[in-house]
């Protein structure tokens, strides 16, 4: 037996998961705050998810002052970790296993017993955070020089729903970034470096873009010639399809669709190993 001193010794914690078990360890962790100075070791023991393994545990903990704290989800290795626990005079406690019961029983579902969900929920969060700060600080052309770390670009004219089609995909994970095309301004070399696939032009109807450009020219005193004229908004479409053209770009036509249809068409064309 390992001894911190004469009075106290060593307690092990071993922090078993399905998983990585760096959700459970953070919770171990976070509790031994609040015992100063406590002589205790934590040991992960990750992926477990045979009952060979749960007995390996066990009969290790059972060598040592030790305690198991587990968030096994399968509810079979759970039993299993509770019988050899108490075969073995191991004192183990179950982290998950009450709340998947209490919450199958308030949502009358059965659980998916999927080992890493919860790490996996923690990653996607985290990366739509990430996401939806890119977008952001990529809106309308700006930070063009960190194109090469975006995932989608979307191009268009204004008002073509270039920003709430990049905030819808940003919010669902996608780095997305857009840039405005204006004729007579040079495109960013940036944007021109970035793989066609990649690129999505927003492709709108000259009667419906015409709507959208009086509303925004009526709200912000914007003057609606040549903003909103025909002639303007038909010079730039042709403009715009001319580009795809040139540049291979994917076009998506998005008069009368949801931002969220356009968004799924879009993740539809994304190159099959991004996606």
């Amino acid at each position: 037996m390992e001894e911190h001193d004469s009075q106290r010794p060593t307690l092990t914690i071993f922090v078993v998961s399905d998983a990585t078990g760096t959700t459970a360890e953070r919770v171990v962790q976070s509790s031994l705050i609040q015992f100063e100075d406590a002589p205790v070791r934590v040991l992960r023991r990750p992926r477990v998810r045979t009952a060979e393994q749960v007995r390996a545990v066990v009969g290790e903990a059972a060598g040592h002052n030790s305690i198991i704290v587990h968030t096994l989800v399968s509810d079979e290795l759970r039993r299993l970790m509770l019988a050899e626990s108490r075969l073995h005079g191991v004192d183990s406690s179950d982290m998950i296993g009450p709340l998947l019961d209490r919450l199958a029983t308030h949502l009358m579902l059965t659980p998916q017993e999927k080992p890493g969900l919860m790490r996996q929920l923690a990653e996607a969060r985290s990366r739509e955070i990430e996401a939806v700060d890119f977008a952001f600080h990529h809106d309308d052309g700006q930070n063009v020089h960190e194109l090469d770390r975006a995932e989608v670009v979307l191009v268009g004219v204004s008002r073509s729903m270039k920003t709430p089609t990049m905030l819808y995909l940003a919010y669902r994970g996608w780095f997305a970034a857009n840039v405005p095309l204006v004729p007579g301004l040079e495109l960013p070399k940036e944007l021109l470096a970035v793989a066609p696939g990649r690129v999505f032009c927003l492709l709108m109807s000259p009667a419906r873009l015409q709507e959208l450009r009086l509303v925004r020219a009526d709200s912000q005193a914007i003057p609606a010639e040549p903003y909103a004229s025909m002639a303007a908004i038909r010079q730039e479409m042709h403009y715009a399809r001319q580009l795809c053209l040139k540049h291979r770009w994917r076009s998506v036509a998005v008069t009368g669709k949801s931002v969220e249809e356009v968004s799924r068409e879009i993740i539809a064309l994304l190159p099959e190993q991004d996606v």
